[in-house]
């Protein structure tokens, strides 16, 4: 376990829009359109911060992908310890389900947590997970994937086939070019991914994401 004055330790952690070119930001957990309805404690600012070396290898992909014709939209990076006790806290209210419609439909709340959608301990509180989408840059808008960010469901694993061809094409485009640069995909989501040789892979990290925790 890792020491209480580790886990408020940012200096080993960067602001993606720092080392990333061209990256789109839409942090859903600063806002109130992600699964629980409401800003998730922790997120301070509409920033994404990572360790060094996942925006490094970020930073690689990103480039191999402009130069194909997209950009990143990153939807969450480094997530508070205390963001994940706020999900694990709405988990336990039966009645809190006005975000159901949207994002898990055909699940039962307490689900979400045997299904591996959510859990009680984020590989995005060790600082090199990401969870992103591509933008055509032709179009301005972001690539079809067969469902959206954080939608709960097995239309969302990596690997479902009961979408279109091209939506798949998609998927595979976005894992393919993430795991040549160094990160693992994550079989439930398509649109998650954690760095292979993550600096931290032992220590949850409960600094806010906002700017002033990497000036402190």
């Amino acid at each position: 376990m890792a020491r209480p004055d580790r886990i408020h330790d940012s200096s080993g952690f960067v602001m993606l829009a720092d080392y990333v070119p061209h990256l789109i930001q839409e942090i859903r957990y600063h806002s109130t359109y992600n699964f629980i309805g409401e800003r998730i404690d922790g997120y301070e600012e509409p920033c994404a911060m990572a360790t060094l070396e996942a925006a490094r290898a970020l930073k690689s992909a990103g480039n191999e992908l402009y130069v194909m014709g997209y950009e990143l939209k990153v939807f969450d990076a480094y997530r508070p310890a205390r963001a994940v006790k706020h999900f694990v806290l709405w988990g336990i209210e039966d009645q809190d389900l006005r975000m159901k419609e949207f994002f898990y439909p055909d699940l039962e709340k307490q689900a979400l947590f045997a299904e591996g959608y959510i859990a009680k301990q984020s590989s995005h509180s060790r600082g090199s997970a990401i969870d992103l989408t591509l933008l055509d840059m032709k179009t301005g808008k972001e690539v079809d994937m067969g469902s959206p960010f954080d939608y709960f469901s097995e239309a969302s694993h990596p690997d479902y086939r009961g979408i279109t061809d091209e939506q798949y094409r998609n998927r595979m485009l976005l894992q393919k070019v993430m795991v040549r640069n160094g990160f693992l995909p994550y079989e439930c989501e398509w649109w998650h991914f954690v760095l292979r040789d993550e600096p931290y892979p032992d220590t949850y990290f409960d600094f806010p994401v906002c700017a002033g925790s990497l000036r402190s």
